[in-house]
């Protein structure tokens, strides 16, 4: 008897386990929805054809305490024309975050170049592009300065033979 009380109440024991984990089972978690992002793919510009501009346009001033000078000419040597850029001074040294060149050659080809700045801009940095000596002497040049706000200011914009005849 004492065997079939043991038995029994292992059973009851063993059914009282079995009922208090199914109900501390937690059921499936409920199905959050996925919220749904609509991207919109922005259309794709059509590049537009560059033409290239022989004729220089407007330039632009940097505010006083930016101020840049700049030095444009030509090396005069047939063998290698090239359009030399010097920083030549201003309050804007010191400001100035970059100072980009972009020759329009008469043959048409477009040269781009970027004076180096190494802290700052000093008096005598300058970059050289090379140009076309053929066809007369015309090539445009424009010169681009980045001020401190992030804008990009064109402060020469003219005509530079490689050569001038005195």
């Amino acid at each position: 008897m004492k065997k079939t009380l043991e038995i029994a109440i292992i059973c009851v024991l063993c059914s009282i386990f079995v009922l208090a984990a199914g109900c501390t089972q937690t059921g499936t978690p409920p199905v959050t929805p996925t919220p749904t992002v609509e991207t919109t793919v922005p259309p794709t510009p059509t590049p537009s054809p560059t033409t290239v501009s022989l004729t220089p346009g407007p330039t632009q001033t940097l505010r006083e305490i930016w101020n840049l000078e700049v030095q444009v000419y030509g090396n005069g040597e047939s063998i290698d024309p090239q359009i030399i850029t010097v920083i030549r001074g201003g309050k804007g040294l010191n400001a100035i975050l970059q100072v980009d060149v972009r020759v329009t050659r008469a043959d048409g080809k477009v040269e781009t170049g970027t004076i180096t700045r190494q802290t700052t801009y000093r008096v005598g940095d300058s970059v050289s592009l090379p140009v076309t000596s053929q066809m007369g002497n015309v090539n445009r040049v424009e010169v681009w300065a980045t001020d401190p706000l992030g804008e990009r200011v064109k402060i020469f914009d003219d005509y530079v033979p490689f050569r001038t005849y005195n």
